[in-house]
């Protein structure tokens, strides 16, 4: 309870002193009237009474208040058993008030908080079926179709399965997105940092999606020629997943005949900005703040044309904030799109290569 005077000892004090001196008063009264000469005994008797009736009534205020502020206390524990119910119960009304809102406050934040997950809970077990759903009908219509009869033919059937094979490696493509999704988002996936030449990387990814670029007519290239190596410390693998799948972001969405440019800076003393840059069809401003959620799309017609797992840019979000790094994005309409985040200098005096 607090030190400084409670309101339940004004009150007693206040109410001591009014009977007090009512008390007093009747007594007084009786004295003038039965024996002139014992009006002394007036202030001891006073000073008696006040101190009886101080007492009674701080007992009694305390007792009937505290066992009904006890129960609201012990209702609020119940949904509440951390930090309000290891307070001391107190019988100031303003002290109770001021808890009980701050209480009241803090369920209303976590309740609005609990519908928002929930929105997204069902957002994302929708996409899920979505996404499952088109490669498993896509599988048990070539299989039923087999079954019933088209096995007998040699072409068609060697046709068939191979498309069910390809719809059985776009779910275990989906599964995989999933899993690792899930690992990055529990830490459940341990980096393997190592230095390593970020411009030779970003040449390897260049070189492998050279095909894939070329069938969209893009140009894959720096943004300028760069003689030295610059090394960085991270997951060498995960960076090159990271880029891959901005690079083919930047294909699948990019305008025939486009580019797409790939810079590298120092941006502090100890950090490196990587950009990827494009002249593609851009994004609407509205969907930019969800860009990284898992399975989410610009294009809400629900096309899947363009292939891929919609898990893309939520891997590479949390890829970068395992490595405690930051992604950025911009876009604008008819213009392109640059997503660009940071990376870690290397940490050893490795040569350089030239």
């Amino acid at each position: 309870m607090a030190i400084k005077l409670r309101k339940s000892y004004k009150f007693a004090f206040r109410s001591s002193l009014f009977i007090t001196i009512f008390i007093t008063a009747l007594f007084l009264i009786f004295l003038l009237i039965v024996e002139n000469q014992y009006w002394f005994y007036a202030l001891p008797f006073a000073l008696l009474c006040f101190a009886i009736c101080f007492i009674v009534l701080q007992i009694r205020v305390e007792r009937f208040i505290y066992r009904r502020i006890k129960k609201i206390y012990d209702d609020v524990s119940l949904l509440e058993s951390s930090t309000f119910s290891s307070r001391p119960v107190t019988t100031d009304m303003k002290t109770l008030t001021e808890e009980i809102e701050k209480f009241a406050e803090g369920k209303k934040i976590e309740i609005d908080t609990l519908k928002i997950r929930e929105e997204y809970r069902k957002d994302f077990l929708g996409n899920v079926s979505h996404e499952l759903k088109t490669p498993l009908f896509t599988v048990q219509g070539y299989i039923l179709t087999l079954l019933d009869g088209a096995m007998k033919d040699k072409k068609l059937r060697e046709k068939y399965l191979q498309r069910a094979s390809k719809g059985v490696e776009r779910l275990i493509y989906i599964v995989k997105d999933l899993d690792l999704i899930t690992k990055l988002e529990v830490g459940g996936l341990k980096l393997e940092r190592t230095d390593f030449n970020i411009i030779e990387l970003i040449q390897n990814i260049f070189d492998l999606l050279e095909m894939k670029a070329a069938q969209k007519e893009i140009t894959l290239t720096f943004d300028m020629e760069y003689e030295n190596p610059i090394y960085v410390n991270a997951d060498r693998e995960k960076i090159q997943q990271v880029i891959s799948n901005l690079l083919v972001n930047s294909i699948k969405y990019g305008s025939p005949n486009g580019t797409t440019e790939v810079s590298v800076e120092n941006l502090i003393k100890n950090k490196v900005i990587v950009r990827v840059t494009d002249n593609g069809e851009g994004i609407p401003k509205q969907h930019i703040p969800r860009l990284f959620e898992r399975f989410y799309r610009v294009d809400q017609s629900g096309s899947r044309s363009e292939g891929g797992s919609g898990l893309g840019l939520a891997i590479v979000k949390h890829i970068i904030e395992a490595h405690g790094e930051k992604i950025y994005v911009e876009s604008e309409e008819g213009v392109g799109s640059e997503f660009s985040f940071t990376l870690e200098k290397r940490r050893t005096n490795l040569p350089e290569q030239h």
